[in-house]
């Protein structure tokens, strides 16, 4: 997994509370297990005017033009400012999937989901919670400045606006360590071979009858 330190980039704004994974990544695109090939898709049913369905050229299909990663202004955005509850309704970690391939490394909104929220870390993406009145402030400010570009510091754990002051965010330890080295769960339990090797050498000799 990319190790998470420092981003500066370009913030999209989706001015929407509660988003739902199957608003985020629509349960027909559901079929493959790759975490890769889903950025196309999200937020299929409100980028796209047309019913979208697996396979189809996104190339050719016709778009909504006040959807906001669609609008000349965002393109190349990795960093997502939205509204509260964001990331609710069911336990897809095809969301955060659909999210990272289209190239969102961070999230900024009052609250997330749990599942949701957790799923984010697991895919090497920082979900940052921030008081609403300073998401208002943000949203104000991207409406006021094309262009606007954050810089996310995880070491000091602050967001800054380009000219602006930082502001500061919490974020649980573990997770944090986890980020800055770019650990998922099969990289954590990695690091601990030796421990496990020892334990099933021991499994040996107390019940070898587990070990035909």
């Amino acid at each position: 997994m990319q190790p998470f330190t420092e981003l500066t980039a370009l913030v999209v704004a989706l001015d929407r509370a509660n988003v739902d994974t199957d608003a985020i990544i629509p349960k027909q695109f559901m079929k493959s297990i790759r975490r890769t090939g889903f950025g196309d898709n999200l937020f299929d049913e409100w980028r796209y005017l047309d019913h979208g369905e697996p396979g189809q050229d996104v190339s050719k299909r016709p778009r909504n033009p006040d959807f906001p990663l669609n609008q000349p202004r965002y393109a190349g955005a990795q960093i997502l400012l939205t509204r509260e509850n964001f990331g609710c309704g069911s336990s897809r970690e095809h969301a955060p999937w659909a999210l990272r391939d289209f190239g969102i490394r961070a999230l900024i909104a009052p609250s997330f989901a749990d599942i949701f929220h957790g799923n984010c870390f697991k895919n090497g993406m920082l979900p940052i919670v921030l008081e609403a009145d300073v998401v208002d402030r943000l949203f104000r400010l991207v409406d006021a400045t094309p262009g606007l570009q954050l810089h996310i510091d995880l070491p000091s754990q602050t967001v800054t606006p380009a000219g602006g002051a930082p502001i500061p965010f919490t974020i649980d330890p573990g997770r944090k360590h986890r980020l800055l080295h770019g650990l998922d769960d099969i990289a954590l339990t990695l690091q601990r071979t030796d421990r496990i090797r020892a334990y099933e050498a021991s499994r040996r000799l107390t019940e070898p009858w587990l070990f035909p």
